[in-house]
């Protein structure tokens, strides 16, 4: 379904159009990953994805269209949350997948170029935003259900805790270097968990009247 005045790349198609969207941004994802954003062509990601020029500049119209719908794509083909039953097995499953996805050699660079192009475009850093916030929300729900629990206390801000575990497994891609394992993922899990539990995420209104 798609809404008036959507961005270029916003609206979902079907069929052959459908088809043509999956190998351009395959084609995107793997020019970003390779050569950076701001070496990113419209004219080459269409070489690539054997598709006409025109195609590729009437969807899309710039590369920042095409970043945002590449972005959007990824939010909604990324595995969905697991329920484990409790608070530190949930979030472990979610650090996990952060782990894998940037240990991948392809998805690790491509997240670095976005994340790069986004500190000084501002389209760009829009689009990850809405990333992230479609992803946050997706896992969210089971820190409310480890409050329901009383695993955590009430007024627990539930997207904190999840941004929280994600943090730490970034901050290795990004600044450090470190080695990004399951080691590494296992501990900002319990790291969120236990900070969550202390009430270290409580929202500042908690317990106002």
């Amino acid at each position: 379904m798609g809404f008036e005045g959507a961005d270029p790349g916003t609206v979902r198609p079907g069929g052959r159009t459908a088809r043509v969207r999956e190998s351009v941004l395959r084609a995107a994802g793997d020019a970003l990953a390779e050569q950076g954003f701001a070496r990113l062509d419209l004219a080459d990601v269409a070489r690539r994805a054997e598709v006409g020029k025109t195609t590729v500049y009437r969807r899309w119209g710039t590369v920042t269209g095409l970043v945002a719908d590449l972005l959007l794509d990824m939010a909604e083909q990324s595995l969905p949350r697991t329920e484990t039953g409790s608070l530190l097995g949930d979030l472990t499953a979610n650090a996990r997948l952060v782990q894998r996805t940037l240990a991948d050699p392809r998805q690790g660079a491509l997240f670095k170029a976005v994340i790069a192009a986004a500190t000084c475009e501002a389209k760009t850093a829009e689009a990850l935003h809405r990333f992230y916030d479609i992803r946050v929300n997706e896992w969210a729900p089971c820190v409310q259900q480890a409050i329901d629990r009383g695993e955590v206390p009430e007024g627990t801000d539930v997207h904190e805790v999840v941004r929280a575990v994600s943090a730490p497994l970034y901050y290795r891609l990004l600044t450090s270097g470190e080695r990004l394992d399951e080691a590494a993922a296992d501990r900002a899990a319990t790291a969120a968990a236990a900070a969550a539990r202390a009430g270290a995420y409580l929202r500042g209104d908690a317990g106002r009247a």
